[in-house]
């Protein structure tokens, strides 16, 4: 994959209405995948080494990302669903390799203002379900 452009990694939310919306203007964000470990290793293991059970463990993702929004619609969206505490349909577009996609909560908002500056905010969302990966 060539280098690519920050800001077309995109951060989508699901609208309620069927479809997806931008998420505000992202100026920074990321999303990590992680998988616990399932250790069986025992007295027997070839050279005592650590034995993994394969497809045992936990698996998540995190999103976050910081910026500032474009407008009040995206806002509001943003914030209800954290004051709701509800778990959305969330999609983060990766250009060139594809879209991942699936059940999120928003885990942390945060907003902050310089004096002399814009309001910006950061976000946080932990998957809370089955993600799906969609190559482009």
């Amino acid at each position: 994959m060539p280098a690519q452009k920050g800001k077309d990694l995109l951060l989508k939310a699901a609208d309620g209405e069927g479809g997806f919306t931008t998420v505000a203007g992202l100026r920074a964000r990321q999303i990590a995948f992680n998988a616990e470990t399932v250790d069986v290793t025992h007295a027997e293991s070839a050279g005592r080494w650590r034995e993994l059970l394969e497809g045992a463990g936990v698996r998540r993702a995190s999103i976050s990302g910081s910026g500032i929004f474009k407008d009040a619609a995206s806002d509001a969206l943003v914030r209800q669903t954290f004051f709701d505490g509800a778990i959305r349909d969330w999609q983060v577009v990766v250009p060139d390799f594809g879209t991942v996609a699936g059940p999120f909560q928003l885990t942390s908002l945060e907003y902050r203002g310089d004096h002399a500056a814009e309001v910006t905010f950061d976000l946080s969302l932990e998957s809370a379900g089955a993600l799906a990966f969609t190559a482009l």
